[in-house]
């Protein structure tokens, strides 16, 4: 097979920056959103978000299809946050309640996000809380969700029922409490 001329190695290399620029712009939403749900930072979660552009782009050729792409970002940014959380247990850490958060401008309150329930998912363990979001903030599947962490859905699934038995169980008590 005879090498590309230059003229179309160039013209190939422009089309594909093209498509990068246009998928960094269509899904920069979600692979922030999964992480700052997870997290819980923001700071934290654009940087993660440069990081698993940035290993898009190393790995951009491979991409197959849209659908593929957002299976990919998924999977590379839930595993990014679950590395992260990793590494920050092997270092002293603040309290998500410590820091204080910017003053949202224009935003439509999301029952999801409020400063309890966020408390209280940040709580669960890692899968399991990897899991509740994907699911919840995601909308995935079971099957989705066992494909993007890489385990049964069996495990999906038992991880959704302790997860949700134990969050209702923690705002019964909050309820009875206050």
């Amino acid at each position: 097979m005879a090498p590309k001329p230059a003229a179309a190695q160039v013209e190939q290399c422009g089309r594909e920056h093209s498509e990068f620029e246009l998928a960094v712009r269509d899904h920069q939403g979600l692979v922030y959103s999964l992480a700052y749900h997870f997290l819980g930072n923001r700071a934290i979660a654009e940087e993660l978000a440069q990081e698993v552009f940035l290993s898009l782009y190393r790995n951009f050729s491979s991409i197959k299809s849209d659908s593929h792409l957002v299976f990919w970002l998924r999977k590379v940014t839930s595993h990014r946050c679950l590395d992260y959380l990793r590494g920050q247990k092997r270092r002293a850490h603040l309290s998500l309640d410590d820091v204080q958060e910017r003053p949202q401008k224009h935003l439509e309150p999301d029952p999801f996000i409020s400063s309890h329930l966020r408390r209280m998912v940040s709580s669960l363990p890692e899968k399991a809380r990897m899991v509740v979001v994907l699911r919840y903030q995601e909308d995935l599947t079971p099957t989705e969700i066992a494909e993007i962490l890489d385990m049964p859905v069996n495990s999906v699934k038992s991880h959704l029922r302790r997860s949700l038995a134990l969050l209702r169980e923690k705002m019964s008590s909050r309820l009875r409490n206050d």
